[in-house]
């Protein structure tokens, strides 16, 4: 599929100048901090230098005295105290982040944790989860990654005694639940000046304000942050401000002292290097999440707060089982999906992608969409049946809002939510097809035909010249790499190929080249491009091209040096 190359805006030459004259960074480092809002040496020092010392008050958030109060209200009356969270990754590092720190606080038949089952309770607070708090005699559910919305849910806790304290990250509706305390940087009248943490994340900043409170040791705290990187990681947030700074120490004791839990998913992941936020969305995320997926977000819960090796071992191989479960029944699926789709000239030819089969697997449709997503560039949907009506998971692609075109069908749906990339709804069985249509003509009216194209943002443009050992080793302080902080993509215009390039691969799938660009000052430079290997003819018959990459290092026979990973070529016309 073609794709469409956007090249960032480069910052001002008198700004570039002037921020590399007080931090002695080169302009192409200089102009990536720009990018990124950086503009200070001040603010360079923090990017590259990031401290725990820097995370802001957690006192700024709306409610969080009431949250505090209550939680050793409960405390010190000895009361019941209910975690309730999401089945998927940010919901069960967040309940085992609130459960590790207040096992130390409580005896642990006064504490329990709770996850709703995605099939027969679905998403948020339940009426079953609220009956059985009740039926058990908690006073006290902290509720996490979830609850925002949950205004009726909360009024029924109410009636049946039962105090609520939320924890979330998720925009509010029109009027928010009256729990004890709503903790949410999403909500207007909230001060907190970060607005993108993760569920977790705002679990972390209560337990960081009670510890506050209390004078206890951050350092103890701290030991958390294992949990909070990987719910940052998994839920995609941006990682930037606090987010970074979190992320950054939540990565180094993954990498040295990791919790039981987590150590035992590294090791059955095959994870032998250092860990980085690629290994933890695409290798842990995905083993916690088939828990809830497949089988009982409990599981995983169990796993992330196990203190014995033998029982985290035995847990981490059915967590194993279930990802194996859940990578078929994603693969058939999508499968099928694309089959379906290829068949039919109709469907090929649509703008949007909603698709609808009772027998699918309500766990995986999330993940079937997107990789629909990937491979036909354009809002997707997929929908399976639950409890009598058809329900599901959208996607969208860049540049395009996905939640203002499913909103504009609302007269079929019985529910949705959800933001501008991804959503859940839910409908009746009959209302499948004419919200099929008025979706197609939504999606039609309202995206351009640019935004049906794959992007490649590229950062900046430079010569392969520039690619040296200084440079590579400055774009390592960027890291952690994420969501608005990722991966730098450059650009060279006019290489052409050199001595050895080759296809590679069991099937020369893959394209192994050297090139040199358009000033051939000695500078050839190695790269490959996976699944390029179709190009290897055009490459070699001695046309320019251009060519967009990130840079890795790459060590064969002991030798270590800088390779370019290509994500794109263009051809000269």
């Amino acid at each position: 599929m073609k794709k469409r190359w956007v090249l960032n805006t480069t910052a001002e030459e008198n700004k570039i100048s002037e921020l590399s004259r007080k931090t002695n960074c080169c302009h192409i480092i200089t102009n990536l901090l720009l990018q990124r809002g950086i503009e200070t040496p001040e603010e360079v020092q923090a990017f590259f230098y990031p401290s725990l010392h820097m995370l802001h008050d957690p006192f700024l958030m709306k409610d969080m005295d009431k949250a505090v109060e209550r939680l050793d209200q409960a405390i010190a009356a000895d009361e019941k105290v209910m975690i309730y969270g999401d089945y998927d990754v940010d919901g069960t590092t967040a309940v085992a982040l609130l459960y590790k720190y207040l096992k130390n606080k409580y005896a642990t038949s006064r504490l329990e944790y709770y996850i709703p089952d995605r099939y027969t309770e679905g998403y948020g607070i339940s009426v079953k989860g609220i009956d059985y708090a009740a039926e058990n005699k908690f006073s006290l559910i902290i509720v996490t990654d979830c609850g925002v919305k949950a205004v009726e849910k909360v009024k029924y806790a109410k009636e049946k005694g039962i105090d609520i304290i939320i924890c979330d990250h998720h925009t509010p509706g029109e009027s928010l639940p009256e729990a004890v305390a709503v903790l949410d940087p999403q909500r207007e009248d909230c001060p907190y000046p970060y607005k993108w943490l993760s569920g977790c994340g705002v679990s972390f900043k209560f337990v960081q304000a009670h510890s506050m409170k209390h004078n206890l040791p951050m350092s103890d705290l701290y030991k958390l942050l294992d949990l909070l990187c990987v719910s940052i990681a998994s839920d995609i947030v941006p990682i930037t401000g606090e987010n970074r700074i979190l992320a950054y120490y939540g990565l180094q004791q993954l990498n040295t002292t990791p919790s039981l839990g987590l150590k035992t998913i590294i090791e059955i992941a095959g994870i032998d290097k250092e860990i980085t936020i690629n290994d933890i969305v695409f290798r842990i995320g995905p083993r916690i999440n088939a828990a809830g997926r497949v089988e009982s977000g409990c599981k995983a819960v169990d796993l992330l707060t196990a203190d014995e090796e033998c029982c985290a071992n035995d847990i981490a191989n059915d967590i194993n089982t279930f990802n194996d479960q859940r990578k078929k029944l994603d693969h058939d699926i999508t499968e099928e999906a694309v089959r379906h789709i290829l068949k039919s000239q109709i469907e090929t030819s649509r703008k949007t992608t909603v698709l609808y089969n009772p027998k699918w697997h309500k766990g995986v449709i999330g993940i079937v969409a997107s990789r629909l997503t990937e491979t036909f560039y354009r809002p997707t949907i997929i929908l399976t049946e639950s409890n009598g009506l058809a329900t599901g998971s959208a996607r969208s692609v860049e540049g395009f809002d996905l939640y203002y075109a499913i909103s504009q069908c609302s007269e079929y749906l019985e529910n949705y939510g959800g933001h501008k990339y991804a959503a859940g709804l839910t409908l009746k069985l009959e209302n499948i097809e004419p919200f099929k249509k008025k979706f197609e003509q939504v999606v039609s009216e309202t995206i351009n035909e640019e935004m049906l194209m794959p992007q490649i943002n590229i950062d900046a443009q430079i010569k392969l010249s520039d690619i040296t050992p200084e440079l590579y080793e400055m774009l390592q302080k960027f890291a952690p790499f994420g969501p608005n902080n990722n991966v730098p993509v450059f650009m060279t215009e006019n290489v052409v190929n050199f001595i050895g390039t080759k296809k590679v691969g069991r099937n020369n799938e893959h394209l192994k080249l050297v090139v040199v660009d358009d000033t051939r000052a000695c500078n050839d430079r190695s790269g490959i491009g996976f699944g390029m290997g179709h190009l290897y003819d055009e490459v070699n018959s001695g046309k320019y091209f251009n060519i967009c990459y990130t840079l890795q290092e790459n060590e064969f026979m002991g030798r270590t040096d800088i390779q370019m990973i290509l994500k794109d070529i263009q051809f000269k016309k």
